[in-house]
C-alpha cells in the first residue's frame, strides 16, 4: 500500500519498489512507473497501484475420478503481473487519494480467475482418470495439465498476468478409501516384517543351537578328560599303595630282624647271666656245705640283721615291760 501524506491541500505519494503507480490527472497520464514519489492534487487525480512482485496463491479443491471416487487436490500457483497498465485497465486497482488503500479487491479477482481456470483443467483431467492411476501419477500429471491450461488461457494473457510456477502439493482420496488402499500395502509390509522377524529368530535359534552343541561337545571333552584324570589318579594311587606296601614290608622285615637280633642277644645275655648266677649259687652252696653249722647260723643271723628295719629309738611302757618280765620269769620259775 502506498504511503500518502497531506501538506497544504496537496498530497504526497510514496510507493514501494514492488508497486507500479499509474497517476492520471484530468484523464491524462501524469506518472506511470514503479517506486515513484510525487505530489498531486486529490480532486483531479486518479491513482492505481498494481503490485509487480511474485505472488503465491494456495488452492484446495475436490475432484471426482472416472470411477466416481472423490479426491482432494492441494496446489500452489506463483504468478506475476507483467503488464501493470493492462492489468490496471482490466481490473480495478484504484486507490484512495487520502489513505492509499484499494477501493476494491483486485487481488481477490485475480485469485478467482486463476483458481477457477486451474481447477477447470484439473477437474477435466481427473474426470477421465481412474483413482489408482490418479494416485500413482496424478501429482505430476495434474501439475502439467494445470500449467499448460493456464499458459494457453487467453484471458490471463489479456489481463497482463503470467503464471510463473504450478506446484501440486498433494492428491488424496477420502480417508476411508485411503485406509482401504493402504491395507494391502500394510499387509505386505507386515508380511515382510514378519518374514524378517522369523528369519532373525531362525538365525538366533541356529546360533543358540550351535552354542548348545559347542557347550555339549566341551562337556563331553571335559568328561573324557575327567575320566582320564580319575583313571590316572587311580593308577597313581595304586602305584603309591604298592610302593608304600613294599616300603612297609621292608620296614617290617628290618624291624623283625632287629627285634630277632635283639631277642637273641637278650636270650644269650640272660642265659649267660643265669649260668653265672647258677655257678655262683653252686659255689655258694658248695662253700656252705663245707662250712661249720655254727658258722652258717652266724651268717644267717647276719643276713637277717641286714634285712631288718632300722630302729632309731625304743619306748618301753610299764605295761610292755611288765609283760616282758613276766614272760622272762615264767620259764625260769617253771624250770
Amino acid at each position: 500500500m502506498a504511503d500518502i501524506t497531506r501538506r497544504f491541500g496537496l498530497r504526497h505519494l510514496r510507493a514501494v519498489p514492488t508497486a507500479h503507480i499509474r497517476h492520471l490527472d484530468r484523464g491524462k497520464v501524469a506518472h506511470d512507473g514503479t517506486g515513484l514519489a510525487f505530489w498531486f492534487r486529490p480532486l483531479t487525480a486518479a491513482l492505481s497501484e498494481v503490485p509487480v512482485d511474485d505472488r503465491e496463491l494456495a488452492m484446495l479443491f475436490h475432484a471426482r475420478t472416472s470411477d466416481f471416487q472423490d479426491v482432494t487436490v492441494q496446489a500452489t500457483l506463483t504468478y506475476r503481473i507483467t503488464e501493470p497498465a493492462t492489468a490496471a485497465a482490466r481490473v480495478d486497482f484504484g486507490i484512495d487519494p487520502d489513505t492509499g488503500a484499494w477501493r476494491a479487491a483486485p487481488l481477490d479477482q485475480i485469485a478467482t480467475l486463476l483458481t477457477e481456470t486451474a481447477q477447470q483443467h484439473a477437474l477435466g483431467l481427473l474426470a477421465r482418470t481412474p483413482l489408482a492411476a490418479a494416485l500413482v501419477d496424478g501429482v505430476s500429471t495434474v501439475r502439467d495439465r494445470m500449467a499448460a491450461g493456464l499458459a494457453s488461457e487467453p484471458r490471463i494473457t489479456e489481463t497482463g498476468l503470467a503464471v510463473i510456477a504450478v506446484r501440486v502439493v498433494a492428491l488424496r482420496p477420502e480417508p476411508e478409501v485411503e485406509r482401504a488402499l493402504r491395507t494391502p500395502a500394510r499387509e505386505l509390509v507386515q508380511q515382510e516384517a514378519d518374514r524378517a522377524t522369523f528369519e532373525r529368530r531362525a538365525v538366533a535359534v541356529e546360533h543358540e543351537r550351535g552354542i548348545a552343541e559347542n557347550e555339549l561337545a566341551n562337556r563331553i571333552k571335559l568328561a573324557r578328560r575327567e575320566k582320564q584324570l580319575i583313571t590316572q589318579q587311580g593308577a597313581n594311587a595304586r602305584l603309591q599303595a604298592e610302593d608304600e606296601a613294599v616300603a612297609d614290608k621292608v620296614r617290617a622285615d628290618a624291624e623283625a630282624g632287629r627285634r630277632t637280633r635283639l631277642a637273641t642277644a637278650e636270650a644269650e645275655a640272660a642265659r649267660a647271666l643265669g649260668e653265672a648266677k647258677a655257678a655262683a649259687e653252686a659255689a655258694w652252696l658248695a662253700a656252705h656245705q663245707q662250712a661249720d653249722p655254727a658258722v652258717l647260723r652266724a651268717l644267717a643271723l647276719m643276713r637277717l640283721a641286714e634285712h631288718l628295719p632300722r630302729i632309731d629309738s625304743v619306748t618301753l611302757t610299764p605295761d610292755l615291760l611288765s609283760g616282758l618280765l613276766a614272760k622272762l620269769a615264767g620259764p625260769a620259775g617253771e624250770r
